[in-house]
């Protein structure tokens, strides 16, 4: 800065306070976001913020470099990285998975969790979230506590790439332009990237270094420009015109941070903060320290946040994830009680963690080579420590879904003691891009098979019978044919929810069952076809919800539906095959896997219950059984109906006192899909014999 210490521009080992004001802004605008969304709508872009500053002040730790070649180099900046985010980072990640363990159970709403943290340990989180359609923006991201790192990886993947970049700058004269060009070109290489890549994979344009580095090569960028006017001492004029151009940059910050640009992430939605925030830096580098924007950023508040943006940045999504699994974070006193705790946490870790070793005077005797491999046998340590504890976490955890997983989750049988000379032969039919599961009996071939190959159609409900119907193989010997249909649903008698791939995929399944099957055989439907009363992370049942189903609307989609089906379903029912239909299940507006234990069952998410009235239920699904039933007697189909076991009396419940019958509001346990054998093995017994087609034997080509 001009007026900082008689220097007229950035230095190395100058220290800018305006810049950990500008920290403290981003930090804080990531964790109201973070806190709740409708606060601050664009307040995620606060990383964006953090991408420019680590370019910039990076630049300026290391410009006056005068310590020999490019091995030294590259031996101080890569000892310096380590001591400066490694330590805190490893702390935060061994304490999250601890925690993770102990309180957060086993399901889909946490099966990102464990990877993501592992991944984290070596800065490659965000990769393995860009390339398993982690979006940042999905419900699974608020339940994982080291969703944050991405952009940690981002930042880590930056730093082992820019001293290589930056090394020409350190030699100065015209080896400046050299570096100049080559960051330059770096960040064109990544303008194009994201400008190009969210078409084909938006998920990984969001977290890549690759649409990234533009970002933090900006800051880069602006220090060199910045240092090659160093010298230039600017006159009041040009200060005020700073200041000015300054405080307008921060309103532009403070526009983007109010107004939600989700869907053109990160190109070109990230040019506002990444434009604002090198204006405000750019502006007060002219301005002077004495401006009054400078000392309002530099004052003793935003400073103490801005030092401690790496360690607030680092324990708030942790303590707020933790909180949404156990007590809920909906409440403002919770929300109050969340930044209270982080505080805490992220004092102590910079004290005590973070401060400790980036500036340890044991440290600075140590060989650079030393430091680093000292850094890096933590990480390896901590990511196998934390290994081990998520190894054993069905003998950590507190949950009782997670102790208990051979109650709770719903998976396939290999064996059962009723049958104890016989085991389960499970392989994967590949048919073409269709996963097609196979289940038979092996290894008691005294037995006789007692029952017809049955295929299994429809959505994650179709999967959520896999213990049932393992156990149907083992018992009876039938051969299960299950088809995962992963993305889509099939007869839920809601078109809108098979739009997009899943006409194509569901034909190709259709065509793949006509093609293995024969007279006799059984094709079993069972999908999601009333609307969710809860979502695993969210209840979403209103008074209006309980009448959805019998609007004008509601039956004409049905309708629609059902006359498609009957041109669907018509060349199998020709061919042999016996449809049999699901009826809908009991629904409720509580999931029971997040209310099991004594330290979740106070959530708001919770508050339902797990019971429902049975007449509510029956009546909520009247209109879609009236639909299945017409539609089955139009192909001579069967309906089967769960229901009079699940909810024998006027409560329905998801859990009773032997044990769960349900996971979530809709997806039954494994105890539930015990409970359902005896009467689904019945049903499928008593089953009218088919009707052989009379042109032929066998298996007609499908029309």
């Amino acid at each position: 800065m001009n007026d900082l210490k008689t220097t007229p521009g950035p230095r190395a080992g100058t220290w800018l306070p305006h810049v950990d004001g500008l920290r403290a802004l981003a930090v804080v605008a990531v964790m109201i976001y973070h806190l709740r969304e409708s606060w601050l709508p664009g307040g995620f872009s606060g990383v964006d913020v953090f991408f420019v500053i680590s370019g910039f002040v990076v630049s300026l730790s290391v410009s006056h470099w005068t310590g020999g070649g490019i091995g030294n180099f590259l031996g101080r900046f890569y000892a310096r990285r380590l001591q400066r985010i490694v330590p805190a980072l490893l702390a935060c990640l061994v304490l999250t998975s601890l925690l993770s363990v102990l309180l957060i159970p086993r399901a889909w709403l946490s099966s990102s969790n464990e990877l993501t943290g592992l991944y984290a340990f070596f800065g490659l989180s965000n990769y393995y979230l860009a390339f398993h359609n982690e979006t940042y923006f999905s419900p699974l991201a608020a339940f994982n506590p080291y969703m944050h790192t991405w952009s940690l990886g981002v930042e880590e993947q930056f730093y082992l790439l820019f001293p290589l970049l930056f090394f020409a700058w350190t030699r100065g004269g015209r080896w400046r332009m050299l570096s100049i060009g080559l960051i330059s070109l770096a960040c064109l290489a990544s303008l194009g990237d994201a400008w190009l890549r969210p078409a084909s994979n938006p998920t990984a344009a969001f977290y890549l270094i690759t649409t990234r580095f533009w970002e933090l090569g900006a800051g880069v960028l602006l220090f060199q420009c910045l240092h090659r006017f160093a010298n230039r001492k600017a006159g009041p004029i040009p200060r005020k015109l700073g200041e000015t151009s300054a405080w307008l940059f921060l309103g532009l910050l403070g526009w983007g941070l109010f107004n939600s640009v989700v869907a053109e992430f990160p190109f070109p939605g990230a040019i506002i903060p990444i434009v604002a925030t090198l204006g405000v830096l750019a502006g007060l580098h002219v301005a002077g320290a004495r401006s009054i924007l400078a000392r309002a950023l530099g004052s003793s508040v935003p400073v103490y946040l801005g030092r401690r943006s790496y360690s607030l940045y680092l324990w708030h999504w942790p303590v707020y994830v933790v909180m949404r699994w156990t007590s809920g974070l909906d409440a403002l006193p919770k929300m109050i009680a969340a930044v209270a705790a982080t505080m805490l946490i992220a004092e102590a870790s910079y004290r005590f963690v973070e401060l400790p070793l980036r500036y340890s005077t044991r440290l600075r005797l140590w060989p650079r080579a030393g430091v680093i491999a000292a850094g890096l046998a933590m990480v390896v340590t901590s990511w196998g420590l934390s290994g081990l504890v998520t190894l054993a976490g069905s003998n950590l955890s507190l949950s009782t879904v997670t102790r208990n997983a051979e109650h709770w989750q719903a998976r396939i049988l290999p064996r059962i003691d009723e049958v104890p000379d016989c085991f389960l032969l499970a392989r994967n039919e590949q048919a073409g891009a269709i996963p097609v599961w196979v289940y038979e009996r092996g290894g008691c071939s005294s037995r006789p098979q007692t029952a017809p190959d049955l295929f299994a159609l429809g959505d994650s409900h179709t999967i959520g019978y896999s213990t049932m119907l393992t156990e149907y193989v083992l018992r009876t010997g039938a051969r299960v044919i299950l088809y995962p249909n992963f993305g889509c649903t099939f007869a839920s008698l809601q078109p809108v929810r098979e739009s997009g791939k899943c006409p194509t995929q569901n034909q190709a399944e259709l065509d793949d069952i006509h093609r293995r099957s024969k007279p006799g055989d059984i094709l079993l439907l069972a999908a999601l076809r009333l609307n969710r009363l809860s979502e695993q992370n969210a209840m979403v049942a209103s008074s209006e919800h309980w009448t959805s189903m019998d609007t004008a609307q509601a039956r004409h989609e049905r309708d629609v539906a059902s006359t498609q089906l009957l041109t669907q379903l018509a060349p199998l029912s020709h061919a042999g095959l016996r449809i049999v239909f699901e009826a809908p299940k009991p629904l409720f507006r509580s999931p029971p896997f997040r209310c099991s234990d004594w330290f979740n069952r106070g959530n708001p998410i919770c508050a339902a219950g797990l019971s429902e009235s049975r007449a509510a239920i029956e009546a909520y699904r009247q209109p879609v059984l009236d639909s299945l039933r017409r539609l089955g007697s139009g192909l001579g189909a069967s309906v089967w109906d769960p229901l009079p076991v699940l909810c024998p009396t006027e409560r329905c419940e998801s859990v009773r006192k032997q044990g769960p019958l349900y996971f979530d509001g809709d997806h039954l346990s494994a105890d539930g899909n015990r409970l359902l054998l005896p009467s689904f093995a019945s049903f499928i017994a008593a089953l009218p014999e088919a009707r052989v087609p009379a042109h032929a034997p066998g298996n007609p080509a499908m029309p």
